[in-house]
């Protein structure tokens, strides 16, 4: 029989990991089940959603879509990772200032998404937001508050640089 376990060795939220895997354990699993950072939801395991959304070097991914093995050697950040111990993220702050939320769900992956557009991009237009959110589904907010979110953390961003 062939051995389909290998270790995965990468960084999750800036600390290194070297953790055994079956060779087809999807990286959704492997943070849930593994490593217990079930702030990474997984909802329709087809990528269709968002609420799995990480980080892979910066840019989001569904992490129901992407193989352990397919992490090795990267930076992946999670919900987990997103904000500085304490202290909330401007995103998440927006998020929270701004209703962009209400059962929560979806609430991770709209973050992690949130956070790589305003890495690249401090002040999104609404259309630019759009475009970004493009991947995640939210099925109680209308969105409204969620844009507004974007307006506020831009703002913000705007004021302080």
């Amino acid at each position: 029989m062939i051995n389909t376990t290998y270790v995965l060795e990468c960084s999750i939220n800036g600390k290194a990991v070297a953790i055994p895997v079956p060779a087809s354990k999807r990286m959704s699993d492997i943070l849930r089940d593994d490593l217990l950072l079930t702030g990474t939801k997984v909802s329709c395991e087809i990528g269709r959603c968002g609420a799995c959304m990480v980080l892979l070097d910066g840019k989001p991914v569904n992490s129901c879509l992407l193989m352990a093995y397919q992490a090795a050697g990267s930076e992946v950040t999670t919900i987990e990772g997103i904000s500085a111990g304490e202290d909330l993220h401007p995103v998440q702050q927006a998020m929270l200032e701004e209703g962009g939320l209400q059962c929560g769900y979806c609430t991770a992956g709209m973050v992690v998404t949130l956070t790589a557009l305003w890495e690249n991009n401090p002040a999104p237009t609404r259309a630019e937001a759009e475009q970004a959110l493009c991947g995640n589904i939210c099925r109680c907010t209308g969105y409204e508050g969620i844009f507004r979110a974007v307006e506020r953390c831009g703002l913000s961003i705007k004021r302080e640089g």
